[in-house]
């Protein structure tokens, strides 16, 4: 599907470099076929260097003749972005944005351009084993539903949804979701610690542990209760562990955070509706990218 297809990515980040390195380590794409805009040329001269894509600080040149654009700036500067690249975008092309927490339908009004996807992909599509959610608008076709797909299958596996509302969700779940199991990571492997391991000893028990529990969960048809009750014998150790666990409050805590990182996507989401919405552009000193 991307077959000689020249893709522009506006913004030259780390999900912009994740992006990049997925697509060529696929082979979906030729390095000279690739793109880098981004403010700062020492930025771009090392992606030359690493992946061998060529690069630009001018997102006006880069968009030009491109059939597919990939918005990865931050979403404070897309104000910006957008209004500098309004009627620029080839009309046949598509638009990727992974900007969180600003709307399609902004995006697509404020390029002149109705073929716009928008998705959220979370850190470990670094590593091509990510999970992504993403929307379409209904000016995108079969065609770019499945470059869309492509593209976003070498960062991990995927979710399209027909409803923008779902990104806001997967933003709470996903998106945030690595911080979630590494901060309990950490305080598994300080435990460890405390209990008398080495550091790396620790951090090893505890990364096996892990890796190793999804797996097993992830081949298993039994629900992960049943899972966690079958190693959980009356009295034993796993047993007294759950009990304090159970005690300090660990699934409230949980589904509080995870409602709270919720509701901070709405909150953003509005905000970034509403800077959008104003007639005049974002400081011209605003960072791009």
């Amino acid at each position: 599907m991307l077959t000689n297809k020249k893709i522009a990515f506006i913004g030259s980040g780390m999900m912009a470099e994740a992006m990049i390195k997925a697509l060529l380590r696929e082979k979906l794409v030729q390095p000279q076929d690739v793109l880098a805009a981004g403010p700062r040329a020492e930025r771009g001269r090392e992606l030359e260097k690493r992946y061998g894509v060529n690069w630009t600080t001018d997102n006006r040149e880069a968009v030009k003749d491109r059939d597919v654009v990939i918005l990865s700036v931050k979403p404070q500067a897309m104000g910006q972005v957008l209004s500098e690249l309004c009627g620029l975008i080839a009309p046949d092309a598509l638009v990727l944005s992974i900007a969180a927490g600003v709307p399609i339908n902004l995006i697509a009004e404020r390029l002149a351009h109705p073929a716009v996807v928008r998705a959220m992909p979370n850190t470990p599509a670094q590593i091509g084993a990510g999970i992504t959610v993403w929307t379409a608008t209904d000016r995108v076709t079969d065609e770019q539903m499945k470059q869309t797909d492509t593209i976003l299958r070498a960062l991990g596996e995927v979710v399209h949804v027909e409803e923008e509302s779902y990104l806001d969700m997967a933003t709470a779940l996903s998106g945030t979701g690595p911080a979630y199991v590494l901060l309990f990571m950490e305080a598994m492997i300080d435990a460890g610690v405390h209990l008398g391991f080495s550091r790396r000893v620790a951090e090893q028990l505890v990364l096996q542990t892990m890796q190793g529990t999804v797996e097993y969960a992830r081949q298993s048809p039994r629900h992960p209760a049943t899972l966690r009750n079958e190693v959980t014998s009356p009295g034993g150790t796993t047993a007294e562990a759950l009990y304090q666990l159970e005690k300090g409050g660990l699934r409230t805590v949980i589904s509080r955070a995870i409602w709270a990182a919720y509701q901070r996507s709405l909150a953003l989401g509005a905000g970034n509706t509403a800077r959008l919405k104003r007639v005049d552009d974002p400081p011209n000193g605003e960072e791009r990218g």
